[in-house]
């Protein structure tokens, strides 16, 4: 039977392992019994609630992104959910590699330099912030960052925007995420 989303098939019941890879579409796919688990654990989640940000955000978020959105220990998360659907523990998570969203400003931001700012509020609720930033972030120029103001960490979408070569930086005020992109500076 094939793999989805690249997990493996557990015991051959039909149900992928739940692992720190797991998307969140498809954990809730699998087990919609334990969306109120998962919303618990990371608030941020009520808005999977919605249909809409349910198909987009939950196809690209994994449940590493889901831990960092929601301030937890990616093991605690992961192995409460496998608990909660009847799989063991793990001891060992196996993050391969642990993303950085936080920490000291980068030498290429410059505050004067933010040229588009974009806030959560003002964005269409059926919509992933992500996607107004990725138009905002075409259009600049060399030395220019846009700014996105959140309430909860936009961890798929800083993940997108890395990928895309992008350089993405977020600190916490406030209680208020300021996620900054810019053209990378390596090129």
């Amino acid at each position: 039977m094939p793999a989805l989303d690249g997990v493996c098939f557990d015991g051959g019941v039909g149900e992928s392992e739940i692992t720190a890879e797991t998307k969140v579409a498809t954990l809730l796919n699998e087990h919609p019994e334990v969306e109120d688990l998962l919303i618990s654990m990371a608030p941020a989640f009520i808005k999977l609630r919605n249909p809409v940000l349910r198909r987009s955000v939950g196809r690209v978020a994994t449940l590493t992104q889901a831990a960092a959105v929601g301030k937890i220990e990616v093991a605690e998360l992961v192995n409460e959910l496998r608990v909660a659907v009847g799989q063991a523990p793990l001891d060992n998570i196996g993050l391969a590699d642990e993303v950085e969203y936080f920490g000291p400003a980068p030498e290429w931001f410059d505050e004067g330099a933010i040229v588009k700012v974009l806030h959560e509020q003002d964005l269409d609720p059926d919509v992933m912030p992500i996607n107004p930033l990725l138009r905002a972030v075409r259009d600049l120029g060399d030395g220019e960052t846009a700014e996105l103001v959140t309430e909860h960490l936009p961890a798929p979408g800083i993940d997108i925007l890395r990928r895309k070569g992008y350089a993405v930086w977020s600190t916490e005020h406030v209680g208020l995420i300021r996620t900054f992109v810019a053209r990378s500076p390596l090129g």
